[in-house]
């Protein structure tokens, strides 16, 4: 398990169970190999034997609850959560882990409860204010998160993740900013690459606040180049699923127009696009509706389509063109069926709900099938705009594309083609938003939405910034400022240096506007 040979791994703790089956630590050991290799209903099988046999164990519950948000039970993971804390109410070690699952699963007011225990009880433990560091920026108190981070800094000045946050909380001025603390960092030498991609990624952002323009893309280049040099990907792959798309749904669909559907009083409100293009700030806009609630991004989608490949075809992996070619055979409404469930784990039985994916682009087709009720309202901004914003954003996952200035044009080609497939094949069935129009013209595109969306005007929808529901995308600090127009021309500081996406996009034959 240490060097991460999980097969052997796997081999081993089967000879171990076989032997010792009254062994809890080995059906513990078990379920974290299983988990490693993907498996979550093996390994909530195996933690499920360890705690029959060691039912008084909260660390045990605590990694059932991980199993269990790894199905996309969120509800069975908070009751493990909840069992794990009664049974150890004083360990903060527990009470971190139990907050952790409980962000996870969403409950960030209960997570924060729980970090606040865990602080309280071991007030010198970094790790526990980092992670309510984290939820405090969820929910919106910036400056709590901040003092976490100074405190989390003053004890263990190698966290470099932690300077990066605390750098993203807030717009940094000429009098309150790190930089010279950051610039000490940059110039000496670091054990691992991470850290000094962090640090650049903080110099970048604080050197943009200051507008110093330069300075500010130059940390960002190398930080960027770092980290696309550590990954296994190739963008070809992605544009090519684009293709494979496309060839599994030819044709048009419904030419009498979704949009004349009346809106379904549970159906769920889908904003697609790229990373960075504005869905979070519609999701803010509409989940501020009394009728609405804001999921986030959910995987439930995915999970699904997953799900109901594997039970079709009988095989628990497959290709991923051999997967995108089987999900236009599925039984769509029972994999409609399969969705809402999943998501209903996560907001509840009833009510109109928003699902803020934006990889769900990849799935219009299959979601104007499998929820014909829905709405899906695609975020878009103008390319470069949208490329610079993805390319100065250090993700915790996903979009491995967005480090090299090639790689997004290639990616961002291929988004296009596949939006205007879909507008093609689905007429009516999807809404498009410019950010630039949105920003431009609040109280009249958000009017035009609720329209969209068969919602009644509520003024609650033009003070997004006071809505007080927890956040947890890379523009969580953003959404709980007042509309600002500052980042609709913002990657005009960098045109020369974004020179090279302008061309790559224009060579794709996507014209590039920059006056």
């Amino acid at each position: 398990m240490q060097s991460r040979q999980w097969s052997a791994a796997a081999a081993a703790v089967r000879a171990l169970n076989a032997r010792y089956p009254d062994f809890a630590p080995g059906w513990f050991a078990a379920s974290h190999i299983a988990m490693a290799q993907g498996a979550a209903m093996p390994a909530l099988e195996a933690i499920d034997t360890a705690i029959r046999l060691d039912a008084s164990n909260a660390t045990l519950r605590l990694h059932r609850a991980n199993c269990l948000l790894a199905l996309g039970r969120r509800q069975e993971a908070l009751a493990a959560a909840d069992d794990a804390e009664r049974r150890a109410p004083a360990d903060p070690k527990v009470l971190d882990a139990v907050g952790t699952a409980r962000s996870h699963a969403g409950q960030h007011a209960r997570a924060l409860a729980a970090y606040d225990r865990a602080v309280e009880l071991a007030p010198g433990d970094p790790r526990f204010r980092y992670n309510r560091a984290s939820v405090r920026r969820f929910v919106g108190d910036l400056e709590g998160a901040e003092a976490d981070y100074d405190e989390v800094i003053a004890r263990q000045p190698d966290d470099f993740e932690a300077y990066l946050n605390r750098s993203d909380l807030r717009r940094q001025t000429a009098e309150r900013n790190h930089i010279a603390e950051l610039e000490t960092l940059a110039d000496r030498p670091f054990a691992d690459w991470r850290g000094e991609v962090q640090i650049g990624y903080a110099l970048a952002k604080e050197y943009e606040d200051l507008g110093e323009w330069a300075r500010s893309f130059a940390h960002l280049k190398r930080a960027a180049a770092i980290r696309r040099a550590h990954m296994a990907y190739d963008v070809a792959t992605d544009v090519a699923t684009v293709d494979w798309i496309i060839e599994a749904f030819p044709g048009r669909r419904h030419a009498d127009g979704c949009a004349a559907r009346p809106p379904a009083p549970n159906a769920p409100i889908f904003i697609v696009g790229l990373p960075r293009s504005g869905t979070t700030l519609v999701e803010r806009i509409l989940g501020s509706h009394s009728a609405v609630t804001a999921a986030g991004e959910l995987d439930c989608f995915a999970l699904a389509l997953v799900a109901a490949a594997r039970r079709q075809s009988g095989q628990p992996k497959l290709p991923r063109r051999e997967l995108v070619a089987l999900s236009a055979t599925l039984d769509f409404p029972a994999l409609g069926a399969d969705y809402l469930r999943r998501a209903r784990d996560v907001v509840g039985a009833q009510g109109r709900f928003i699902d803020k994916m934006p990889l769900n682009y990849l799935y219009c087709g299959l979601i104007q099938r499998a929820l014909p009720d829905a709405k899906i309202i695609h975020m878009h901004r103008h390319p470069l705009a949208a490329g610079y914003a993805m390319y100065k954003t250090l993700f915790k996952d996903g979009y491995p594309f967005s480090y090299d200035l090639a790689d997004i044009a290639s990616y961002y080609a291929a988004y296009r083609r596949l939006m205007a497939h879909w507008r093609s094949t689905l007429p009516g069935g999807i809404y498009d938003l410019a950010y630039e129009d949105l920003i431009a013209d609040q109280e009249g595109e958000t009017r035009k939405l609720l329209d969209y969306c068969g919602l009644d005007w509520e003024d609650a929808c033009a003070a997004f910034h006071q809505n007080p529901a927890a956040s947890t995308t890379a523009s969580a600090s953003q959404v709980r400022r007042p509309l600002y127009d500052s980042s609709v021309a913002q990657w005009r500081h960098y045109e020369s240096e974004l020179e090279p996406l302008r061309a790559a996009l224009e060579l794709a034959g996507l014209a590039v506007a920059t006056t």
